[in-house]
């Protein structure tokens, strides 16, 4: 009896370091991400706001449409990387989080 109840609470116990070890992956995986969406917003004000300064120095209506189609483009394109930087840092969170737990899971793996 003595020896179950220590199997019980070494599985509590592994469990537990499995959840804090988890939930440290999460909230650094969260940091990454938030700081990511940081960093896009500002630098995308930027960007716009420079080509505001060269759409109101723009001498024709063909420059305009040039320089608009040239910042639109360049817009759509740091998107796009962004987006696909944001998909892997997810993509790494969940990996993260779920390390901690796949010597558990294994162990609970049916034999082959």
């Amino acid at each position: 009896m003595a020896q179950n109840l220590e199997d019980v609470q070494k599985l509590g116990k592994e469990g537990l370091d499995s959840a804090v070890k988890s939930l440290t992956a999460v909230s650094k995986g969260y940091q990454a991400i938030a700081a990511e969406f940081v960093d896009y917003t500002k630098k995308s004000f930027e960007d716009g706001s420079a080509a505001m300064e060269k759409l109101a120095t723009a001498k024709s209506l063909g420059k305009l449409i040039e320089l608009q189609s040239d910042y639109m483009k360049a817009a759509y394109e740091a998107a796009i990387a962004r987006a696909t930087k944001i998909g892997e840092l997810y993509s790494e969170l969940f990996k993260e989080a779920y390390k901690p737990y796949e010597a558990t899971f294994g162990k609970l793996a049916p034999a082959k």
